[in-house]
C-alpha cells in the first residue's frame, strides 16, 4: 500500500510550509522523504535498536486511525494518552490528529490522583495506557468517569483476561467499582478491529490539536487548549530560528505530556525530516546518548544540572583536574564571547575563579583535549545544538558547557504559547538572555515588568475555564504571561514570575529561582527551595546529595548518617558558607542567612515537585512548615551563636 494512500490524505505538491495543519505535516514529510528514517526505538527482545521509515509511520498510523474511527467516537472526541515515549504514544497521537479527535497526553510518572482529576476533567472517551496495574491505581482513586468508553492496555507482551482487570476487593466502594467494570481491550486485539471505511475529512487549522495540562504549580491543573494553527505556526517559526535537516537524529527523553517536547522533539522533526530516537529511561540517557549519538538533543536543565554536578563531584578531589577545568572554561568562555560578540560583565566566568599558576599557559588545544573532549563525549560527541529549556539554567553551568564548546541555546516559552516564544540561534547566542523573539510573535512589557505576547502561537483557552482564559488575557488581547522581563538590544531577558517574587518584610524583592539555581552549582545541594515572604531575611530548605554530604559531616567530625548532625551549628556555619561564595553576585539581602537540610528527595510521588520537575511551593512550604518556622526564630540568637559571639 501506498503510504500517503494508506493516510488517506490530499497532499499537494506544496513545500512543507504549506502545511495549516499536524495531519498535513506528517502526510506532506512521508511524501518528501518516505524512505527516510523517521523513528528509532529499542527492541529489548532482540537488545537492539529498530528504525521506522516515513513510509512504514504512515502505514502504521493509518492501521491506528481505522482503529479510532472503529471505537466510534464523536468528531472533537477526546483521547488521554498515557504511555511512555515511543512508537505507540507517536502512532495514536498522530491517528487522533488525522481523526479529528483531541490528544490529550498525560505524564506517565504523574499520580493516580492528577490523572484521574484531569480524564474527568477532559470528559475523555478513550484511554490508551501502558498496563493494567496503572489502569488499577486510577480505579482505586474512585473518581466518576461518565463519558470513558474503554482502555487501550498498550503493554509488553501478552496478558491474560484475569491479569487485564484490576484487583479491587469485595470492600470497594460504587465508584471503584464502576470505574473497574469499563472494558479493557489490549492494543493487538483494538487494532485488528480496523473499520476499512474513509476517513473524515481531515482537521481544519482553527481545530484543537491537543489539550496539554499545565503542571499545577499553585492549585489544580488547567487544560490548555492548542489548536494546529497555534502549533503549526510555532513550528514553522522555530524553523526559521534554529535549523534540522533530515541528517539530523533528535534523542527524546521528555515526556510527551510536555508541550517543549510535543512541539520541539517531535513535531518540529516531523517538518525537518529528522530521526527521533527514543530513549529507553531517564536512568539509562547516559548510555544511550553513547549508543544513538545524537545531533540534536531538546532537555531541561536538570539534565546538564546533573552532568555538571557529577563533574564537579568527580574533580572534588583532584586540584590538578580542578585547575586544568577553571583553565579550559576560562580561555573557553572568552573565545566563544568573541565570537559572539559579548563584551563587558556579560564576558566575565561565573561559578570559577580564573585560573592562575601552569595551567593557564597551557594552549587551548591541549586543554581541549584533555578537558572538553571527553566532557563532550558524555553526550555522545557529535552534538550539533543542545537545547534548554522549561526552566531558567544557571549561569555557571551555561557557560561551563558553552566554554567546553557544547553548542548550547537556550530559549522561553510556555504551554499557553504552543510553547516557544523566542530563543537564541547558534550564530546569536546570548545566554544570559532567551534570544530574539521567533518571526511571526510579538511582545511587549506590560504593567509591573510583565512579558506580555501575541500571534497565532497563542492558545485558544483553557479548556472548560472561561473565567480563567479571561483573567490570562488584557483588555486588548494580549497573553499576560505571568513573568517579568526587560527586552534588550531585540533580546529578552527574564527575570523571575511575579507571583513568585519573595518580599521580604523590609521590602527587598528576591528572584527564587536564580538564587536557587546558583546554590545548586554547588555539589553538596541536589534541591533547594527558597522561602522569605514577609520575612526578615532570606533562608532555604536543601535535599543533600549523600556522597557530599558524607564528605563533609566527616570533615567537622561528624557522624553523617545521624539526623542530628544535619542541623549541627558547625554545619550550618559551613554550608551557609558555601551558599555564600555560589551567590556572591547577588545583593546582601538575598544571600540565604538560615538553612535546614533534609536528605529526603522532592519527587513528584510525594506531590513536591511537578510532572515537569518544578518545585511545587505551596506543597513545600506545608511540608517544612515547623522547620521553617524554627529558622526564623530568635534570629539574634542564632547569628551570635553562628559567629561565635
Amino acid at each position: 500500500m501506498n503510504p500517503v494512500n494508506a493516510l488517506e490524505m490530499e497532499i499537494s505538491s506544496a513545500g512543507m510550509g504549506e502545511a495549516h495543519t499536524l495531519a498535513e505535516l506528517l502526510a506532506m514529510r512521508v511524501r518528501e522523504t518516505p524512505d527516510g528514517e523517521a523513528y528509532r526505538e529499542f527492541d529489548e527482545a532482540a537488545n537492539a535498536w529498530r528504525s521506522l521509515s516515513w513510509g512504514q509511520t504512515a502505514e502504521r498510523v493509518a492501521q491506528w486511525s481505522r482503529a479510532l474511527m472503529a471505537s466510534d467516537l464523536p468528531a472533537g472526541a477526546r483521547v488521554a494518552i498515557l504511555l511512555p515515549n515511543g512508537l505507540d504514544a507517536m502512532c495514536i497521537d498522530q491517528a487522533c490528529l488525522r481523526c479529528g479527535l483531541v490528544p490529550v497526553p498525560l505524564h506517565a510518572i504523574d499520580n493516580a490522583g492528577s490523572i484521574a482529576y484531569i480524564l474527568a476533567d477532559s470528559q475523555a472517551s478513550l484511554l490508551v495506557l501502558a498496563s493494567a496495574q496503572t489502569w488499577e491505581r486510577i480505579c482505586a482513586t474512585g473518581q466518576d468517569l461518565p463519558r470513558l468508553q474503554a482502555v487501550i492496555l498498550a503493554h509488553q507482551g501478552r496478558q491474560t483476561e484475569g491479569e487485564l482487570r484490576p484487583a479491587i476487593g469485595a470492600d470497594a466502594s460504587a465508584e471503584v467499582l464502576r470505574l473497574s467494570a469499563k472494558p479493557l481491550i489490549e492494543r493487538d486485539a483494538w487494532l485488528q478491529q480496523s473499520r476499512q471505511a474513509a476517513l473524515p475529512a481531515p482537521p481544519r487549522a482553527s481545530d484543537l490539536a491537543g489539550i496539554v495540562y499545565t503542571s499545577g504549580t499553585t492549585g489544580k491543573p488547567k487544560g490548555v487548549m492548542l489548536t494546529h494553527e497555534n502549533v503549526v505556526s510555532d513550528v514553522h517559526a522555530v524553523m526559521q530560528r534554529v535549523k534540522a535537516y533530515p541528517e539530523d537524529v533528535f534523542l527524546s527523553f521528555l515526556p510527551l505530556s510536555h508541550t517543549f517536547e510535543r512541539t520541539t522533539g517531535y513535531y518540529f522533526a516531523v517538518a525537518t525530516g529528522s530521526c527521533v530516537a527514543y530513549a529507553r529511561s531517564v536512568a539509562q540517557l547516559a548510555e544511550d546518548m553513547k549508543s544513538v549519538r545524537p545531533t540534536v538533543l531538546i532537555s531541561v536543565p536538570r539534565i546538564y544540572e546533573r552532568i555538571y554536578a557529577k563533574v564537579q563531584e568527580t574533580l572534588a578531589h583532584s586540584p590538578l583536574k580542578q585547575q586544568l577545568l577553571r583553565s579550559a572554561v576560562t580561555k573557553g568562555w572568552q573565545a566563544f564571547c568573541r565570537k559572539q560578540g559579548i563584551h563587558g560583565a556579560a564576558a566575565q566566568t561565573q561559578g570559577a575563579e580564573t585560573s592562575g599558576g601552569w595551567a593557564a599557559h597551557l594552549p587551548w588545544f591541549v586543554l581541549q583535549t584533555l578537558v572538553a573532549k571527553p566532557l563532550l563525549a558524555q553526550f555522545g560527541g557529535r552534538l550539533r545544538v543542545a537545547v534548554s529549556g522549561g526552566a531558567p539554567l544557571s549561569p555557571a553551568i551555561s557557560q561551563c558547557f558553552l566554554a567546553l564548546g557544547l553548542p548550547m541555546i537556550q530559549g522561553y516559552g510556555m504551554t499557553e504559547t504552543s510553547p516557544v516564544v523566542c530563543a537564541n540561534a547558534l550564530d546569536d547566542n546570548w545566554p544570559e538572555t532567551v534570544g530574539k523573539v521567533l518571526p511571526g510573535v510579538e511582545v511587549r512589557i506590560g504593567e509591573d515588568q510583565e512579558l506580555q505576547v501575541r500571534g497565532s502561537i497563542v492558545m485558544k483557552g483553557y479548556w472548560n475555564r472561561p473565567e480563567d482564559t479571561a483573567r490570562t488575557f488584557t483588555a486588548d488581547g494580549w497573553l499576560k504571561t505571568g513573568d517579568q522581563a526587560a527586552i534588550e538590544d531585540g533580546r529578552i531577558r527574564i527575570k523571575g514570575r511575579i507571583k513568585e517574587i519573595i518580599v521580604t518584610s523590609t521590602g527587598e524583592k528576591v528572584p527564587p529561582n536564580d538564587l536557587e539555581q546558583a546554590i545548586m552549582v554547588d555539589p553538596l545541594f541536589e534541591q533547594v527551595f527558597v522561602v522569605g515572604e514577609d520575612r526578615p531575611f532570606i533562608a532555604c530548605v536543601a535535599a543533600v546529595n549523600a556522597g557530599e554530604w558524607n564528605d563533609l559531616a566527616r570533615s567537622l567530625g561528624l557522624d553523617p548518617a545521624q539526623d542530628a548532625s544535619l542541623q549541627h551549628s558547625a554545619v550550618e556555619r559551613a554550608v551557609l558558607a558555601r551558599i555564600e561564595k555560589q551567590t556572591a553576585s547577588f545583593a546582601r539581602y538575598a544571600v540565604p542567612r538560615a538553612i535546614h537540610l533534609v536528605r529526603e528527595a522532592w519527587t513528584v510521588d510525594n506531590s513536591l515537585m511537578t510532572p515537569t520537575l518544578k518545585l511545587k511551593r505551596k506543597n513545600l512550604m506545608a511540608h517544612y512548615e515547623a522547620a521553617i518556622e524554627q529558622m526564623y526564630e530568635k534570629p539574634a540568637d542564632r547569628w551570635k551563636s553562628r559567629n561565635g559571639i
